[in-house]
Parts: C-alpha cells; sequence; structure tokens
C-alpha cells in the first residue's frame, strides 16, 4: 500500500486501537484478539518494551492489517519504527521536526494537537490527520468549539473515549477516534473477553457512522 491508501485507509475504518502494556509478553495476545475482533488498523505505543520487536512480527502474522508506531516524541523513535516496519506514525504532541520526517520517508502521520495553534501548525506542516489529543480531558464543548472555525480538518479524538461516548463525538464532528485496547479484569491480567468486546462495539459504532 502506498501512502495514499494507508491515509484513506485509517480515515475508512474510523477507528485505531493503541496497545500500550508495560510487559511485553502481552503484545501478541492482544494483537491477536482485536485482529481476530476485526480491527483493521492499531498502533502499538513506543513506550511499550519491545514495540519494535513486537511491530515486526506482527506484520508478518497479519499482513492485512495496518500496524503503525505511537507516541512518537522524536525522530530517533520514528526512524526506530520505519525500521521495524511501521506503515504510520502516530504522535501525542505537535512536533515538526517528526512530520517532516515522516512526509520526507513517504509514511503517514497522525499528530497530536489541542490549541487552535498547534492544530493549524501541524496541518500547515504536513500532518495527515489531526489527533485531537487528550479528547476527553478538553471535553466535547471544547471541539465543538475548536471545530467551527477550523472545520476543513479532519479529527480523530484520542483519549477518555469509549463505546459509551464515542457517539457522542462522531456526532460532534470527529472522522474517527482512538482507543486504549488493553484491558485488564480485576486481578490485573489481561481480559481477553473485554479486549474482543470493546473491539466490536467500536467497530459496530464506526459502521453506524457509515
Amino acid at each position: 500500500m502506498n501512502k495514499q491508501d494507508i491515509v484513506n485507509t485509517i480515515k475508512q475504518e474510523k477507528i485505531v486501537a493503541i496497545l500500550r502494556t508495560k510487559l511485553q509478553s502481552e503484545v501478541a495476545s492482544v494483537i491477536d484478539a482485536i485482529i481476530s475482533s476485526g480491527i483493521k488498523v492499531l498502533e502499538v505505543t513506543s513506550n511499550t518494551p519491545g514495540y519494535s520487536e513486537e511491530i515486526k512480527k506482527a506484520r508478518v502474522s497479519y499482513p492485512e492489517t495496518l500496524i503503525g508506531v505511537g507516541t512518537v516524541i522524536n525522530i530517533e523513535i520514528a526512524k526506530k519504527a520505519l525500521e521495524a516496519g511501521a506503515q504510520f506514525l502516530v504522535t501525542p504532541n505537535t512536533n515538526v521536526e517528526v512530520i517532516k520526517f515522516a512526509n520526507n520517508n513517504g509514511v503517514p502521520i497522525m499528530v497530536g494537537a489541542l490549541t487552535p495553534t498547534e492544530v493549524c501548525v501541524a496541518h500547515e506542516n504536513g500532518a495527515d490527520v489531526i489527533k485531537l489529543f487528550p479528547a476527553c480531558t478538553a471535553g466535547l464543548a471544547y471541539f465543538k468549539a475548536i471545530k467551527a472555525p477550523l472545520d476543513s480538518f479532519e479529527y480523530f479524538a484520542v483519549g477518555g473515549i469509549s463505546p459509551g461516548n464515542a457517539t457522542e463525538w462522531f456526532n460532534a464532528g470527529a472522522s474517527g477516534i482512538g482507543y486504549g485496547c488493553v484491558k485488564r479484569n480485576s486481578d490485573g491480567d489481561l481480559d481477553v473477553s473485554a479486549i474482543k468486546k470493546a473491539a466490536t462495539d467500536f467497530i459496530q459504532i464506526a459502521k453506524n457512522q457509515s
């Protein structure tokens, strides 16, 4: 897939699963659970131990799934991500140098932004998607206010998004959402059933927006 194909797929799917964990041993199980539930786009964050190794393995095991790297806060991480085979980059902040690096290497980038200035800077420097982050901390009223004058941009809402509030964000004008896909039971262990249920719930919500 070329860059535009990847961007189009991300926008069409509307859902990005975000995998962040402190245990590398959990990554493969989470990836299998969400992909088997129908998720087509996922990011493994750079503060997940062994993220580059896990991305390499996942790219081989799931060639039809888009797999990117999240929490790309500098060019060093961006380079390591591409070496691992990441198909897109996601940042939590507006880092112009990282945006330029992605553009120079023909890789899609979702850029974290919150203020009107950050949104405009991200767009002007070549962000493919604006990642409104942290979305729920800012709130729906804030998003509506910022989108009113800046309505030509596409926003993915990320941070505190759940199946219970995702529809509200779509109704407010979000083009997509990102959600934390690692779920645990009361003992702190991975809850595969909850991981799969959240994935299928988000997929259905996205389908309802079509």
